[in-house]
């Protein structure tokens, strides 16, 4: 049974959740504005983007329709966004699964476009947005992963290793900014009810399930209270570190 949400203050935070158009990402969204923070979605989805905006009609809200694995499209709108405002933190939650497949029978031009959001994503966020957030010596961004990028899933291997990476990436970036007021996290989910597992076959799901000891998929709401603490200035000190939410299915 879930608990009461924590009050988070992100007053005067402007917040960019990638991928915020749908599931984990929205719920983001809606709980950064209800904290009062200021908040830009990026995501390729027109239709959900509008959804959203309609949906939540806050003035505190707006989006840019952007590719994140296009580097150009980002530092465009990463410019356009500093021209007026500052960038306090950046959530890269985009991603794609991609098909169930082995390896050997895995679709080269899919596996490279896998990686290219899911990572190369995540790289060309940071790159743009981290020396806004140098310049105002404060930041804090959380890495969306998965335990698929610790643990591996079989049939799987562009999102495992895409994810695993992104994980690297993260104690890199972490390490390079410690000595500032900009702190990067991981998070490592186990498999939550969103629109993601709709490309997933119905038995790589229920193996996904099966490895989880608590015995349910993660609830959307579980998982927005952690990236809100990790996005907050009550997270001081922890940086470059992955923080599991897998129900006990991480084993390291």
């Amino acid at each position: 049974m879930m608990m009461d949400k924590i009050d988070f203050n992100f007053k005067d935070r402007t917040a960019v959740v990638t991928g915020g158009a749908q599931g984990f990402g929205l719920d983001i969204v809606k709980r950064f504005l209800k904290s009062g923070a200021k908040v830009i979605i990026w995501d390729t989805d027109n239709q959900m983007i509008k959804e959203a905006i309609k949906n939540e009609d806050n003035p505190n809200l707006s989006f840019n329709l952007i590719d994140v694995s296009n580097y150009k499209e980002v530092t465009n709108c990463t410019n356009e966004i500093i021209k007026d405002n500052k960038i306090d933190i950046l959530i890269n939650n985009a991603g794609i699964t991609g098909p169930t497949a082995t390896l050997w029978e895995y679709d080269i031009e899919i596996w490279k476009k896998v990686v290219d959001v899911n990572l190369m994503g995540t790289f060309n966020c940071c790159r743009a947005i981290v020396p806004n957030m140098i310049k105002n010596n404060y930041g804090r961004i959380v890495n969306v992963a998965s335990v698929a990028g610790k643990d591996g899933n079989a049939n799987a291997s562009a999102y495992s290793t895409a994810k695993a990476a992104a994980i690297g990436l993260t104690k890199s970036l972490g390490k390079e900014l410690a000595d500032k007021n900009i702190a990067v996290n991981a998070i490592t989910p186990a498999g939550a009810k969103t629109r993601i597992l709709d490309q997933m076959t119905k038995e790589h799901v229920k193996r996904m399930l099966s490895k989880v000891p608590r015995g349910r998929f993660l609830e959307v709401a579980e998982f927005t209270s952690l990236v809100c603490w990790l996005s907050s200035e009550e997270n001081t000190f922890s940086t470059a570190a992955v923080f599991d939410i897998s129900g006990g299915r991480s084993t390291y």
